[in-house]
């Protein structure tokens, strides 16, 4: 019993697997880093928060897009060409990269503004 549950139990997740992921939704980075320089400490905790959750987003995107793909030539079966199979995963890794570059300018924008307010805000 415990078997035949556990195998409906894998089909119906493989089943599921390219519907649950079709469709990936893009984060949306936050609208404004305060400016460090006049920034308040809850103004820079706000963004911090923020830039933390879109990283947790971006990542969720990431592993979607993975799966995403995974699924698409699973799906596909032995009917994918290389070449087929080769476009497919060169589209995944353009928009992984994509993602990454933008998650990685958020950050950097994030780190400058809490230098220039760790800087104009040092304990003396």
């Amino acid at each position: 019993m415990i078997k035949t549950v556990a195998s409906l139990l894998l089909v119906a997740a493989a089943w599921m697997a390219p519907q649950a992921y079709a469709g990936c939704t893009y984060p949306t980075a936050p609208e404004k880093i305060p400016d460090g320089n006049s920034a308040t400490l809850e103004e820079m905790t706000a963004a911090k928060t923020q830039v933390v959750q879109y990283n947790k987003d971006m990542e969720a995107y990431l592993s979607c897009l993975k799966l995403e793909n995974e699924g698409k030539i699973a799906e596909a079966g032995d009917s994918i060409t290389p070449d087929q199979k080769k476009e497919l995963e060169r589209m995944q890794v353009q928009k992984h990269n994509a993602a990454i570059d933008e998650l990685e300018a958020v950050a950097t924008q994030f780190n400058e503004q809490l230098r220039a307010y760790n800087g104009k805000n040092k304990k003396k």
